[in-house]
């Protein structure tokens, strides 16, 4: 019964290392993934404000190009800025589940 025992709480420890070796893994795989994103939305943000600024000033020069290059940055400016919002999206719901739960525990 002794040894048993002993080899069971051996396959447990054992099972409790692997996956408490993997989940430490994914935990700083996020952590990562956070990092790099919150960087991201940094660079996308300054990127904004300068396309924001270019696009106030008055031009001049009446071409077909001109016109398409405005157009262009226009369009970018646009799709950096949806590309934040969904970012930014991602970490407004993690703070509502946390809120959520909160509330849960509270109550």
């Amino acid at each position: 019964m002794i040894v048993f025992l002993v080899i069971l709480s051996m396959v447990l420890l054992s099972a409790t290392s692997f996956f408490a070796y993997h989940a430490y893994r994914l935990g700083r795989t996020v952590l990562l993934l956070q990092d790099a994103i919150e960087e991201s939305l940094d660079v996308l943000d300054e990127r904004f404000k300068t396309m924001s600024e270019v696009l106030e000033k008055p031009v001049f020069f009446d071409s077909l190009e001109v016109r398409q290059v405005i157009e262009d940055i226009r369009t970018s400016r646009d799709a950096v800025l949806y590309v934040a919002n969904q970012l930014s999206s991602i970490q407004e719901l993690e703070v509502d589940d946390k809120k959520d739960s909160q509330n849960k525990k509270s109550s």
